[in-house]
């Protein structure tokens, strides 16, 4: 018999080896199953936001944005450059070396907290209720091993969501792995999908010198944010990066040739247009990932659109069988991904210990989003669309980037902070930003809400100055007509 481990965790992403490392923490028997493969075929810890995600998409943002700063902005400062040119085959490698420094990493952290490494795809078989463990078979390539856990963690991931009339070839039609691994910038660049991804790769390759053409098939931009944080999206991308967003627009057909690709559209009022492009990106979302689970056999139970269902406490409906992350409801982010795996680690921990600890669950409501174009876009909490429409009572602050020094200092003066906070007892209901480096800003806001802050305990806060955070003070004093500056 083999040995049998407290905990089988599958998949190695952000929520599945976050949540193998706190329960090596904590002492339990840990075993993380992977399938992920590198470029040359070698195991690589991480899952899609280390290898092709998170991590390697804002180390080519900023290489991209540092290019295009020298090439418009650094004047500014009195700084001359003639002749500038990017090396993109270096700024891939660069790119490259960080996640192989990251993954090595995590199989470090592995080490120290005594999780095993197992590299595959792992199946959780069928199981009698008299079975004291579940049974996961773990395949790669021809070999095939069984491991044994009496707790599994689902943490499987999301894959990208696929045009039925397209098939990716990562050579001209590209997924978010092709468009991080390109060896030169395309003279014109479609891209199907004006979400995250679609906005951050459209982002790199424009800033590199490509003609960026967004096609997005929602009536509006950026649907998900606030409404005025989108429209302010919109101008500055299209105005100050160049980008070419249309909304509203229905795909009819997608052809390649030796020399180019062809979209066949109609724009938001029906007419009939044609988009020639060298490279097309589809960027259209991601679905769960439980290919290869075994679901149909074990009977772990999906929900209409595939995901795993599970409840308030992440557990699934096998017994002793949680999910986590992307491949169950909730918003499809890293960090929320990684804060399951945490709250599920620690609950095993305490039904093991018999110590009946009551952990807090994740509270989706302070989770903040993140878009890490130039401005940056953040929000947390709802916007005004959503408090509108639930009736709740509501109030505004607003302040400018432009009235702040640091951010005039820096050149960077685009955009704006908007709290909003409930018109009777003040309490933060949201709080939204465009501008620089509010990817780190918000979290100020997400505190701020977790402890049930009003916008007079922000405003009451004395803020660094010169700084950028004075912009978010400024918008809380404003909430209650008190602002300074402006």
């Amino acid at each position: 018999m083999s040995e049998t481990y407290d905990v089988a965790v599958i998949g190695g992403g952000p929520g599945g080896y976050v949540a193998a490392i706190r329960c090596g923490q904590l002492g339990l028997n840990t075993v993380c199953i992977d399938a992920w493969k590198n470029a040359r075929g070698r195991a690589s810890l991480g899952g899609t936001c280390l290898n092709v995600g998170c991590i390697p998409s804002k180390a080519l943002l900023e290489s991209s944005e540092r290019f295009f700063q020298v090439q418009h902005d650094i004047s500014a400062h009195g700084i001359k450059v003639e002749n500038a040119a990017i090396d993109v085959s270096a700024m891939v490698a660069r790119k490259d070396k960080i996640v192989t420094t990251f993954t090595a990493g995590i199989a470090s952290l592995f080490k120290k907290n005594n999780v095993k490494s197992v590299h595959g795809t792992g199946k959780l078989l069928k199981r009698d209720d008299s079975a004291e463990a579940w049974r996961i078979e773990v395949v790669d390539g021809d070999t095939v091993q069984h491991v044994q856990a009496k707790h599994v963690i689902v943490a499987t991931g999301s894959v990208p969501r696929q045009l039925p009339m397209i098939t990716v070839d990562n050579d001209r039609i590209l997924d978010n792995a092709g468009a991080l691994s390109l060896s030169e910038t395309p003279q014109r660049l479609g891209v199907i999908g004006a979400g995250v991804i679609g906005l951050e790769m459209g982002s790199v390759w424009r800033r590199l010198g490509a003609e960026v053409t967004i096609l997005e098939a929602m009536p509006e931009f950026l649907m998900a944010a606030d409404a005025q944080i989108a429209q302010e999206a919109r101008k500055i991308f299209t105005k100050e990066t160049g980008l070419k967003i249309l909304t509203g627009v229905k795909i009819n057909a997608i052809n390649t040739g030796d020399a180019q690709v062809t979209v066949d559209y109609l724009d938001a009022e029906g007419n009939a247009q044609q988009l020639l492009i060298d490279k097309l990106i589809v960027a259209i979302g991601r679905v769960p990932n439980t290919t290869g689970l075994g679901v149909d056999e074990n009977g772990l139970k999906l929900d209409e659109r595939g995901f795993i269902v599970v409840d308030d406490y992440c557990r699934t409906s096998l017994s002793n069988v949680y999910a986590v992350g992307d491949v169950v409801r909730g918003p499809m982010l890293a960090h929320k991904a990684s804060e399951e795996g945490v709250f599920v680690a620690e609950a095993i921990a305490a039904s093991v210990n018999g110590d009946g600890q009551q952990h807090e669950v994740v509270d989706f409501n302070t989770i903040p989003w993140v878009i890490y174009t130039a401005p940056e876009i953040a929000w947390v909490g709802k916007n005004e669309q959503e408090l509108k429409a639930a009736g709740i009572p509501y109030k505004t602050g607003q302040f400018p980037f432009m009235a702040n020094g640091r951010a005039r200092a820096i050149n960077a003066a685009s955009g704006f902070v908007k709290v909003l906070a409930h018109a009777e007892t003040d309490r933060v209901l949201g709080v939204h930003m465009i501008g620089p480096h509010v990817s780190e800003l918000i979290s100020e806001a997400v505190m701020a809400m977790a402890f049930s802050a009003c916008s007079e305990d922000i405003a009451a806060i004395v803020h660094a100055h010169p700084s950028l955070s004075e912009v978010f003070h400024e918008a809380a004093l404003a909430a209650n007509n008190r602002a300074l500056h402006i």
